[in-house]
């Protein structure tokens, strides 16, 4: 075999060797776990106990600055926000800290009761924030004086990491990283049975037993990586929902999925006539992948789902994926994508020589 012929194999196994080292070895970033207390009233002096999750704080103890911002939901300039700089910071340890407010007695709000986020900047870590975790009450309101007592015109310059980190996303935390996995098995899934169809159609089409053969090797190639997509994904869950399966909607289509094409290979096993197992194999294939589509893709789209990209929440968006994400995600996906055809190639060699010793045997 020359190079030309598997040169796309060497591409996969290279690409797979990168995504596992990077996807696991590459530090999140500086994230911001809790912060105590969460509800407070303008006016008074209030201090913030910070528990932050890879941070260097003892290393970058002189640096570091704390702010409460709000941005006024009323606000018709989106863009308008206001910092508050906290008066003094104490460092407990590396991820953990103090910092002391003095509350301006309003708030630069029309409402008794706002949202506040608490960013904690050092140029070692860069800079990170907990969105709208305080929850701040005043007793009366004055718009023009919370709006004079919160405006500064020195404007922070928040720090950025130098290096390449993932990002804290809170709940998630390093599980961050099983997206590249278990995403990508799905993705490989869907492209083997796409093509399992195109071959299904072929061999109904011409009856050429290799069209049959080479459908047969990709739907079990697509089999074990959605099996693989439902085992990382409930390890997840149990991580981030704090339990191995839920009734959310896609998880359920999911199993349904697996279960429909596990269908396939029992009715395959059970007809004994090559020319008959093959066509019905075929015709059954290709109604399967015409009912999982809306049973992945458009069902959960219907209705709530913890899962991005279902019932209105939005998939790799700015909340889910950012650019250190992306450098690996879409490698991990082709990745995972020309191992599986690797894998269904091999299946499909091993069945052709199968089929090749038992026509000379029944000749």
């Amino acid at each position: 075999m020359t190079e030309k012929h598997y040169w796309w194999k060497i591409v996969g196994v290279v690409l797979m060797l990168i995504v596992i080292n990077r996807g696991l070895l590459t530090p999140l970033k500086h994230g911001i776990m809790d912060v105590s207390p969460d509800r407070i009233e303008a006016g008074k002096q209030v201090v913030f106990k910070i528990n932050s999750y890879n941070a260097n704080y003892k290393q970058a103890e002189k640096e570091i600055q704390v702010y409460l911002k709000h941005v006024p939901e009323d606000s018709k300039n989106k863009q308008e926000e206001f910092i508050l700089k906290a008066n003094a910071i104490e460092v407990i340890n590396e991820n953990q800290l103090q910092a002391s407010f003095q509350l301006p007695s309003h708030l630069p709000d029309s409402r008794k009761v706002a949202l506040f986020t608490l960013i904690v900047d050092n140029a070692l870590d860069g800079a990170t924030a907990i969105p709208s975790k305080i929850i701040m009450l005043q007793d009366s309101v004055d718009l023009a004086d919370g709006i004079r007592q919160w405006s500064s015109s020195d404007k922070p310059h928040f720090h950025s990491p130098n290096k390449m980190y993932f990002p804290y996303r809170n709940i998630l935390v390093e599980t961050i990283r099983n997206t590249f996995f278990h995403v990508s098995l799905w993705f490989s899934m869907f492209l083997m049975f796409g093509m399992s169809v195109y071959y299904s159609v072929k061999y109904l089409k011409s009856n050429d037993p290799d069209a049959d053969l080479r459908s047969f090797a990709l739907v079990r190639t697509g089999l074990f990586f959605g099996i693989m997509g439902c085992l990382t994904g409930s390890l997840w869950a149990r991580f981030t929902w704090e339990t191995w399966w839920t009734t959310d909607i896609k998880l359920n289509m999911a199993a349904l999925t697996i279960l429909i094409y596990m269908s396939y290979l029992v009715l395959r096993a059970a007809i004994e006539d090559k020319d008959r197992k093959a066509r019905i194999s075929a015709a059954y294939n290709i109604f399967a992948l015409v009912a999982v589509i809306p049973l992945i893709f458009i069902l959960p789209r219907l209705t709530d789902s913890l899962h991005p990209g279902n019932g209105g929440n939005p998939a790799f968006g700015s909340d889910d994926m950012d650019n250190s994400l992306r450098i690996i995600f879409y490698p991990a996906v082709l990745a995972f994508m020309l191992v599986g055809l690797w894998m269904a190639s091999l299946l499909y060699r091993s069945d052709k020589l199968l089929y090749i010793i038992e026509e000379k045997e029944n000749n």
